[in-house]
C-alpha cells in the first residue's frame, strides 16, 4: 500500500490522510513507511507505524523496549542527536524519572491554584477584547484567542515576564513549523517593549542562509537565541526567585542531594515553551473546528455547560493536536505480529489511535458526551503530558467565556492548516460571531 501521504508534510495542509490510516489499521496494524526525499530534506531509513489504540499503549509504556533516547523523539533522525538526547522529551528511566520528579513536586498545589485563576481571568479578558460590547464582529481564534492564552500560562509557569511571551511565538513557530515557509522564519517579536533579556536573544535571532533556509531549529546551534534567553531567566531566578513553577524548580534538591543543572534547565525550558504552547495553541482553534463543525454539539455544550469538560475530551480526541511520536526499537520484539528489528523506528500514531473502532464507536462522528473516552492525545506510559491538567483547565476556561460571550458562530471563510506532519495546526481561523452577553 503506498503511504507517502503520511509522511509528506504538504498533504496535511488538507488535514491527516484518515482514510489510508483507517486502511492501514485494518489491514497492517504495524506498517512499513517509506521516508522518501521530500521539500529538501534527504532520504530516511523509514519506520514502522504503530496504528491501533492498543499497541501505541504498549509501545509508549515500555521504554526499555522502545526507547525514547536512543534515537531521540522526532520522526526524522535527528542532526545533533548527542545534544538531543539530553532533553527530558528524549530520555528513558531513570534519568527521566528523576528529572519528571523535581518538576512534578514544582507544579505544588499553591502554584497550581494560582495558575488556575490567572488562566480564567486571562481567558475572560481575551475573550473581551475580541467581542467587547458589539452585537457582532468577527476575528482570527487562531490570532486573536488560540495564541495568547498558552502564551500568557507558560509566561505564568516559566516566570517569563508577559512582554516577552510572543519570543515564545516564534520560536514554536521555528520549531514546529519548519516544514511550513510561513513559519520557518518567523519573526514577529522585534523585542521592542521587550525586556532586556529579550532584546539580547533577538540579537542572536538566526536569519537564513545564502539557499533561504534557516539552520535546523531542532538543534541547539538553530535555537541560540531560545537558549541564551533560558540562561539570562536562570541566572534571573537564581538571583530572585519567584513563586513561579521555574523558580520553584531551580530550588528542588533531589535524593542524591543534586539540583537542577542549567544544561538541564535550559532544555526544560525548550519543552515548555515549545511544546508546552504549541499543543494547546492548536488544540484551541481544533476544538472549535469540531463544535462549528458540529452544530448540534455546540447548541447540546451551550445548553449545557456542564458537558463542556467531556467536550474538551472529545475535542482533543477528535483533533489530535500531536498526531506522531517515534520510540526506537532496543531489541529485537514483535508487535501485532510483526519483527522488528533493533535499531528500528517505531512511530506511534496518536491521530490513528484516537479513531480506533475498537476503542471508540462510531469513532468518525465528534460526541461531547462520548464516554468513556481513553484518547491518548496527551500520550500515554511514562511521558504522559506534564502539562495535560493545565491545558484542560485553558481549554474550559476559554470555551465557557467564548460560548458564554456569543449568541452564535460560524466559520467566516477556510481555516488554513500548518504544513506538518507531526502538528496538526491551524495557522488562521476566521469566525464571525453574533449576539453578545456582557462582561464578567
Amino acid at each position: 500500500m503506498d503511504t507517502a501521504a503520511v509522511v509528506d508534510p504538504a498533504m496535511y495542509e488538507d488535514g491527516p490522510p484518515f482514510q489510508l490510516l483507517d486502511r492501514l489499521r485494518a489491514e497492517t496494524p504495524v506498517a512499513w513507511v517509506e521516508e522518501p526525499a521530500l521539500h529538501g530534506q534527504p532520504a530516511g531509513p523509514g519506520f514502522w507505524l504503530v496504528l491501533r489504540h492498543a499497541d501505541v499503549e504498549r509501545v509508549l509504556r515500555d521504554p526499555a523496549t522502545f526507547s525514547s533516547w536512543l534515537g531521540a523523539t522526532q520522526v526524522r533522525d535527528a542532526a545533533d542527536l548527542a545534544w538531543v538526547r539530553r532533553m527530558m522529551l528524549n530520555t528513558d528511566p531513570p534519568d527521566h524519572s528523576r528529572l519528571r520528579r523535581l518538576l512534578t513536586r514544582s507544579f505544588t498545589p499553591r502554584a497550581v491554584a494560582t495558575l488556575t485563576g490567572a488562566i480564567e481571568t486571562t481567558a475572560a479578558r481575551l475573550v473581551d477584547q475580541v467581542v467587547g460590547g458589539a452585537d457582532e464582529g468577527r476575528c482570527d481564534v487562531a490570532k486573536d484567542l488560540a495564541a495568547d492564552l498558552p502564551l500568557l500560562t507558560l509566561a505564568d509557569v516559566l516566570g517569563v515576564p508577559a512582554e516577552d511571551r510572543w519570543l515564545m511565538f516564534d520560536w514554536s513557530n521555528r520549531v514546529i513549523g519548519w516544514q511550513d515557509p510561513d513559519y520557518a522564519t518567523s519573526a514577529a517579536f522585534d523585542g521592542t517593549g521587550g525586556t532586556a533579556m529579550a532584546r539580547a536573544a533577538v540579537a542572536l535571532r538566526p536569519a537564513p542562509g545564502p539557499d533561504g533556509r534557516m539552520p535546523d531549529p531542532r538543534t541547539r546551534a538553530g535555537m541560540p537565541d531560545l537558549y541564551a534567553y533560558a540562561r539570562l531567566l536562570a541566572e534571573e531566578k537564581r538571583r530572585s526567585p519567584g513563586s513561579d513553577v521555574m523558580s520553584i524548580l531551580l530550588a528542588q534538591v533531589d535524593e542524591d542531594g543534586g539540583q537542577v543543572s542549567d544544561e538541564e534547565f535550559e532544555n526544560m525550558f525548550w519543552l515548555f515553551a515549545v511544546a508546552g504552547n504549541e499543543t494547546l495553541r492548536n488544540g484551541l482553534p481544533g476544538g472549535l473546528i469540531a463544535l462549528l463543525q458540529h452544530p448540534d454539539q455546540m447548541a447540546a455544550v451551550r445548553a449545557d455547560p456542564a458537558l463542556l469538560p467531556g467536550a474538551v475530551e472529545e475535542m482533543l480526541r477528535w483533533w489530535t493536536p500531536v498526531m506522531v511520536f517515534r520510540r526506537t526499537a532496543t531489541t529485537d520484539v514483535e508487535l501485532a505480529g510483526v519483527r522488528i528489528r533493533a535499531g528500528d523506528k517505531v512511530v506511534v500514531s496518536f491521530t490513528s489511535a484516537n479513531r480506533d473502532e475498537a476503542v471508540f464507536a462510531d469513532p468518525d462522528r465528534f460526541d461531547v458526551r462520548r464516554s468513556p473516552n481513553p484518547h491518548l492525545a496527551f500520550g500515554h506510559g511514562p511521558h504522559f503530558c506534564l502539562g495535560a491538567q493545565l491545558a484542560r483547565v485553558q481549554m474550559r476556561a476559554l470555551f465557557a467565556e467564548l460560548l458564554r460571550r456569543t449568541g452564535a458562530l460560524e466559520l467566516d471563510g477556510p481555516p488554513v492548516l500548518l504544513r506538518s506532519n507531526f502538528q496538526r495546526g491551524v495557522k488562521r481561523l476566521p469566525v464571525r460571531w453574533v449576539g453578545t452577553a456582557p462582561a464578567r
